[in-house]
């Protein structure tokens, strides 16, 4: 699904990323994770396409994304923070991102889902920041694509949209979607993710899944793995 090979990325004088290598079969959710400043954003954006490596590749779909924009229809991205126009209602921002995307979508379902009704009608500047995570959800998953890039989904919902997400994204995986999620909410990861991804300092120290991570690291719970993960080092 994605195949990232010897990625590097300076900002300056600054390397955010060193000879990074990353295996992310499809089907399952994986959590990227590592403290401010690890990579993780970098590398998110340089699969995107958002970002351009000074070195390396990146093949999402079997297919290189040099020069290649199209592969960028078969992701749906949730940015960390939604900058949405606010005079624009919510429901002429949903059907601009339709004709943007010209593709089939169950905005509907989410809609109802997220209780959103009562508020299609409203500016996008008027909403709550909760709000406008859900909005920011809907926009995301009402397409189907085979790939789903998450950065920090859960920021504003409350426990009952947060149930809601957490379902919405199992009914994804078992529809064998593949999900990339960006948190630093571990008991979150914890419950949802299939195995996690690592950085610090721009390099991949840890791959697999939690149950792996805890018995490397010697630790009972999922917290003091990843506060004692930076003491480690592995092969991605």
């Amino acid at each position: 699904m994605i195949e990232v090979d010897n990625l590097h990325k300076k900002f300056g004088k600054n390397q955010v990323l060193s000879q990074l290598d990353l295996r992310i079969e499809a089907g399952g959710i994986f959590a990227v994770l590592g403290p401010n400043g690890s990579g993780k954003t970098t590398l998110i954006k340089s699969i995107l396409g958002m970002v351009v490596p000074n070195k390396g590749s990146i093949s999402v779909l079997g297919k290189s994304i040099r020069n290649n924009w199209k592969y960028r229809q078969e992701i749906d991205y949730l940015p960390q923070i939604a900058n949405f126009p606010g005079n624009l209602k919510v429901k002429e921002l949903i059907r601009m991102i339709k004709d943007l995307r010209q593709k089939a979508s169950n905005e509907h379902e989410l809609i109802r889902l997220f209780m959103l009704e009562p508020f299609l009608d409203k500016k996008l500047g008027t909403l709550s920041g909760g709000t406008k995570q859900k909005v920011n959800i809907v926009l995301t998953f009402m397409f189907d694509s085979p790939l789903i890039i998450l950065d920090e989904p859960t920021t504003g919902l409350d426990p009952a949209s947060l149930i809601k997400l957490k379902e919405l994204l199992l009914k994804e995986k078992n529809n064998g979607k593949t999900i990339l999620i960006t948190t630093h909410i571990m008991q979150f990861v914890e419950e949802m993710a299939d195995g996690i991804v690592y950085l610090l300092e721009g390099k991949i120290y840890f791959k697999g899944t939690i149950k792996e991570l805890m018995a490397k690291t010697e630790q009972n719970d999922f917290e003091h793995a990843i506060a004692a993960i930076s003491t480690y080092t592995t092969d991605a």
